[in-house]
């Protein structure tokens, strides 16, 4: 886990706010008090997690497409080929939707703005020497060329739900 306190706070405030302005229907099905506090969030999304990426065309049409995520200081991180087609569009039209699901006991979905984190042509935003050395720690430091190749984009959250029907249950008792 990677966030600070301060991340955490942010993270929790973020949840109670996207909840409490949820549909019906939304609480319904995930209540109405946040079951997984931030702290549990941050926990549960370590490492890399496949993550479902939707993006919009310039006519309009939305497109979705699966990418390596990482979840950094209370924000996914996710990256793509520069000449693919979800980076020019988040180029055009920052507007992203992000979702995680992991069968029936985990689902994250998040509505924000992505941020280029290593722009070509232009400078790299000041957390992206941070992100690169996690990046290369976790697929190696030659599994991509950094600059040239791949664009990592942040996605600075709006609205932020979570689903987790485990941490609702009760723990079982130490025997």
């Amino acid at each position: 886990m990677r966030e600070s306190s301060e991340e955490l706070d942010r993270l929790q405030g973020l949840l109670g706010t996207s909840l409490s302005g949820a549909t019906a229907h939304l609480r319904s099905i995930v209540g109405t008090a946040p079951r997984a506090s931030a702290a549990q969030v941050a926990a549960m999304l370590h490492g890399m997690c496949t993550l479902a990426v939707s993006t919009v065309t310039a006519q309009g049409e939305p497109r979705i497409s699966a990418v390596d995520g990482h979840f950094l200081h209370g924000m996914w991180h996710f990256g793509t080929a520069r000449g693919a087609a979800k980076a020019r569009h988040l180029d055009a039209r920052p507007q992203v939707s992000v979702a995680l699901l992991r069968g029936e006991e985990l689902g994250v979905f998040v509505h924000g703005t992505a941020e280029t984190l290593n722009p070509a042509g232009r400078p790299a935003d000041p957390e992206w020497p941070e992100v690169l050395a996690y990046l290369q720690e976790f697929y190696g430091a030659d599994a991509f060329d950094w600059e040239h190749d791949v664009v990592y984009f942040r996605v600075r959250p709006h609205w932020m739900a979570v689903y987790a029907p485990a941490l609702a249950e009760p723990a079982p008792e130490k025997q």
